[in-house]
């Protein structure tokens, strides 16, 4: 069951926003009425999510609207462009409720031609970026009682898979800081939450030449992901019985997962 009013007036601030499961994930929270501050390198792609929130806010006069919807373009892998997105939020609103670093890529190795800087690359979009906005973001969210914190990560940063070493490497890495912060921010009254997804239907995943089993629509996961928000999880696991079966062959002994993965490659 939906619960709309969950993030009514909720700051939030989400990083990714102009596409896939971002974008999804702001018009699910502003229709459940949500502040959002949004997120990316695509300025015009900001200003059409903008828009099209604000078409279904004709309520709010001139001000409000104004202040419902914030838009920050700028490149996440740039440590300072963060800062100075933390600093905008802090003047226009004072305050923020939740940050969710959902800003992410994909490139997948060819083991011919072993690549370090796919690995370069996916680190700084995925990982340090994130890195960069919640060392901006954290004194914005200290000393008021149950702030959260959140990052997307995969469920296959639970267990390695041919051909998303980069990729896989740098969720597991994610999922691995989330969770350390989860303990360390208790007693700043921070929480933390990890979204690990399976397959969902973004132009991210539209380029896979590969299988996806048990993909959604991104709607679904949008609102997977703000019903596990408000109930404060900590992990956010979808779908469900992709998660289950996952992470049971990643339990397996490393003979026996190795074995079963070996079917996934093809010989060179």
């Amino acid at each position: 069951m939906t619960h709309k009013l969950d993030f009514k007036d909720k700051k939030v601030w989400i990083t990714g926003a102009s596409s896939g499961i971002g974008r999804a994930l702001c018009k699910e929270l502003a229709a459940r009425g949500a502040q959002l501050a949004i997120t990316a390198r695509n300025e015009q792609a900001l200003q059409s999510l903008r828009d099209e929130i604000l078409a279904n806010r004709p309520h709010l006069s001139h001000a409000s609207q104004e202040e419902s919807v914030l838009c920050l373009p700028f490149d996440v892998t740039d440590r300072q462009a963060n800062q100075t997105a933390v600093q905008d939020i802090r003047e226009l609103w004072g305050d923020l409720d939740i940050a969710f670093f959902n800003a992410g890529t994909a490139e997948y190795i060819d083991i011919n031609r072993f690549d370090a800087q796919i690995f370069e690359r996916t680190m700084r979009t995925n990982f340090l970026s994130m890195v960069y906005g919640i060392e901006a973001v954290l004194p914005l969210l200290r000393g008021r009682r149950g702030t959260q914190l959140g990052g997307m990560c995969s469920t296959v940063s639970f267990g390695g898979v041919p051909r998303a070493e980069a990729y896989g490497a740098s969720k597991a890495a994610i999922r691995n800081m989330l969770q350390a912060l989860r303990v360390h921010l208790v007693h700043q009254n921070i929480e933390v939450f990890t979204v690990c997804p399976g397959f969902v239907r973004t132009p991210l995943t539209d380029k896979n030449d590969f299988p996806m089993p048990m993909r959604i629509e991104v709607e679904e996961a949008a609102r997977i992901i703000a019903d596990g928000i408000a109930k404060r999880k900590p992990e956010i696991n979808f779908p469900k019985t992709f998660s289950f079966l996952y992470k049971l062959i990643a339990a397996l002994p490393s003979a026996l997962y190795t074995r079963l993965l070996l079917s996934t490659v093809r010989k060179a």
